[in-house]
């Protein structure tokens, strides 16, 4: 362990250096002794039982080959309760991204600011970016849907609650949305992977509803909800046979690792404690958003997931700037929005809530960086 740790620390001498070496990863983060208010995960899930299974079984895990896309498929029927012919499970969601953006799309949509990936999946020329209302960053789905039809596109993106800001975008206004896509065989792709931390998530999740809309795709990383970034699985669920066979061609027969395949077969088992988790991260994003608010001059939009986006109030230093100095004299690391598409991309950042202390440690950092005056 000393060893690992020396390897880690000779890749940067200074705190400075060690945030410009974290800027460029894309996870590995607990290897370096920061709090990650930037990441978007349920610190409360899975529990210590799930570990345990994990560890008594591990010799086969590692040992044996894990099942393939049809097995997987019944693993996750079994949690949605959903015919595994509509499902396809993938190395994350990423993966089936990758597989929708990169191959299947041939012009695909997004709401701006959002999730980079499907727009840096697509190739160059094929992704279209639609810029949400200034300064709601609410969906105008009449107008979304009018530019998709203008353009041509074959798929079109919705991500709710949205990332970065964290707003939920109404049941009704995407089933109007699909229903105008679908007169132009464009394929609507719902990225559900933060609904399980609203309010109702029963009566906005159209899971349930699959088989009336044969042109939605519904997508959802597990890695956020259940606390399994490291596990890597996501699934798609339609009820467009011939859609989830175009997808389901893309994912190679070896997927999944056999730790997440044991994941996915217990999981059953810790449904109540699972709910109880997502209660739990609810309650204490509710706490931080009202802490969050009563800082002057700071616009915080209220937040569906377990994130909170806010524009830095006017006389405070750009979003990077505070990022930077967050980072540097607190050890925390939390999102800016320079290179989201939006305007004063600069003004702006994304928290991720964690436990109650954490979140008021950096209530109180925060405070500390956003002027100038602060050394």
């Amino acid at each position: 362990m000393l060893k690992h740790k020396n390897t880690m620390e000779s890749k940067y001498k200074t705190q400075e250096e060690k945030y410009e070496y974290i800027t460029k990863q894309h996870g590995g983060y607990y290897r370096h002794n920061f709090t990650d208010h930037a990441y978007l995960y349920n610190l409360y899930f899975p529990p210590k039982d799930v570990f345990g299974h994990l560890k008594d079984n591990i010799h086969n895990l590692v040992l044996n080959y894990p099942i393939a896309q049809n097995a997987l498929a019944e693993l996750i029927s079994d949690i949605i309760s959903q015919p595994a012919e509509r499902i396809i499970v993938g190395n994350g969601a990423a993966e089936i991204i990758k597989i929708l953006s990169g191959s299947l799309a041939n012009k695909i949509i997004v709401p701006v600011p959002s999730f980079n990936e499907y727009a840096n999946a697509a190739p160059k020329g094929h992704a279209v970016e639609f810029p949400l209302e200034f300064p709601s960053f609410q969906l105008d789905v009449d107008k979304f849907a009018d530019e998709a039809i203008k353009v041509g596109a074959d798929t079109a993106v919705v991500v709710t609650p949205n990332n970065p800001t964290s707003m939920l975008v109404p049941k009704a206004d995407l089933i109007r949305l699909a229903e105008q896509l679908k007169q132009h065989n464009c394929m609507l792709i719902i990225d559900e992977s933060f609904l399980d931390f609203t309010d109702n998530k029963e009566q906005i999740s159209l899971e349930q509803d699959i088989d009336k809309y044969p042109n939605i795709a519904i997508l959802k990383s597990m890695s956020k909800a259940y606390g399994i970034c490291g596990l890597r699985i996501g699934y798609m669920l339609t009820a467009n046979v011939d859609f989830a066979e175009s997808v389901r061609n893309g994912i190679h027969i070896w997927n999944i690792n056999g730790f997440a395949e044991e994941f996915l077969r217990i999981l059953p088992q810790y449904k109540q404690e699972f709910e109880d988790s997502c209660e739990k991260v609810k309650a204490d994003r509710d706490v931080f958003y009202n802490k969050l608010c009563a800082i002057k001059g700071m616009t915080v939009f209220k937040p569906d997931a377990n994130y909170i986006y806010c524009r830095l109030p006017d006389a405070a230093l750009s979003g990077p700037e505070v990022t930077k100095r967050l980072f540097i004299k607190h050890n925390i690391y939390i999102k800016d929005s320079i290179g989201k598409t939006q305007p004063d991309a600069d003004r702006y950042i994304r928290i991720a809530s964690r436990t109650q202390e954490e979140n008021n440690t950096l209530i109180n950092a925060l405070m500390d960086v956003m002027y100038l005056k602060s050394k």
